[in-house]
């Protein structure tokens, strides 16, 4: 694939890329992605993707990001208490160590599988 440069990632009107595409921080303030929705108390409630926008990389793929119009996102779905028992559920299951079946205290990392008492015995002897 032939590398982007950031003037490539221009295309308001979407020719190139099939929807609208703005380089890195260059997109129209009445679009956001997720992250921009969520930090203003908004979701994209489903509607498409509206534009894109593309940081060019040396060697690699560009990064992508959707964008989603403001006007037409709606607010976040509050937290009920049946939500918040169900997230304090699969935390509970992610600092759950099947090993020696004890809490953590913190998520165990999926790399290890385990706690880190279990992953590293040998290293808890010795402190």
């Amino acid at each position: 694939m032939k590398r982007l440069t950031l003037a490539d990632c221009f295309d308001p009107t979407g020719e190139r890329f099939g929807i609208p595409t703005f380089p890195w921080r260059c997109a129209p303030n009445d679009l956001a992605t997720r992250r921009q929705l969520r930090s203003r108390g908004l979701r994209p409630g489903g509607q498409d993707i509206a534009a894109q926008i593309l940081r060019p990389r040396r060697r690699r793929e560009p990064l992508t990001a959707y964008l989603y119009r403001v006007d037409l996102a709606r607010p976040v779905r509050p937290m009920t208490p049946g939500r918040w028992r169900a997230h304090e559920a699969m935390m509970r299951a992610r600092r759950r160590c099947p090993e020696c079946d004890a809490d953590a205290g913190y998520v165990i990392p999926p790399t290890l599988g385990t706690c880190v008492t279990c992953a590293y015995p040998e290293e808890q002897r010795a402190a």
